[in-house]
């Protein structure tokens, strides 16, 4: 195994990138690759069965604005009327002990990065089609239709940047994408989709609409 890395995933909400690292995960662990998911800091509140240190580090806005002026995230955004951020120690400590970390990032936060002197390998993540995201994304439940719609609309503007990233996985079958995703964090062999002639003519599809 290669030095470790951190991995920058970014996706339209509904694309199913969770799902997928979840999956590489559970595949990492059974390979014994040393691989963790970064644990972002929120402003928003818990979902059922969600708990502090876990998914999240859940903390008030006073809190969160305080640490960011304090310079505490390696970047920070808001999204959906709500606050997220990556610390750097944490960043720091995982990679110093030997770790490779995903970080599941927005396009706000992959472009700050981007502008730091920090190694990393980005992924995008595209929905197999513009009505599946639409329809994974009314299916949550979890929010109102105002909440859903804004969702939709910032989905779609994040494909626009999928080009700044490295690798483009297209989640259409999903054992296909999370063999993908593990062979890139894995480090098994070099995979660079966008410039393929597949991906960008289907990314076009998904921008047309």
């Amino acid at each position: 195994m290669k030095d470790p890395k951190l991995f920058l995933v970014s996706a339209p909400s509904g694309a199913g990138k969770s799902s997928l690292i979840d999956a590489v995960l559970t595949s990492a662990k059974q390979s014994d690759l040393a691989l963790e998911l970064s644990i972002s800091y929120t402003t928003r509140s818990p979902r059922k069965g969600e708990s502090n240190g876990n998914q999240y580090f859940f903390i008030s806005e006073e809190d969160f604005i305080n640490k960011k002026n304090a310079n505490f995230f390696l970047e920070h955004a808001e999204v959906h009327g709500n606050w997220y951020g990556t610390s750097v120690d944490f960043v720091e400590s995982k990679l110093s002990s030997g770790i490779n970390l995903i970080l599941e990032i927005d396009v706000q936060g992959f472009r700050q990065i981007n502008k730091l002197d920090i190694k990393y390998e980005s992924i995008f993540i595209l929905p197999p089609s513009i009505y599946s995201l639409e329809e994974r994304i009314k299916s949550r439940g979890d929010e109102d239709l105002e909440a859903i719609n804004l969702r939709l609309k910032n989905a779609k503007d994040e494909l626009a940047y999928a080009n700044e990233y490295k690798h483009i996985i297209i989640n259409d079958l999903f054992d296909d994408a999370e063999r993908e995703l593990f062979q890139i964090i894995a480090q098994e062999k070099q995979l660079n989709r966008e410039k393929t002639e597949e991906v960008q003519q289907f990314l076009a599809q998904l921008l047309s609409y």
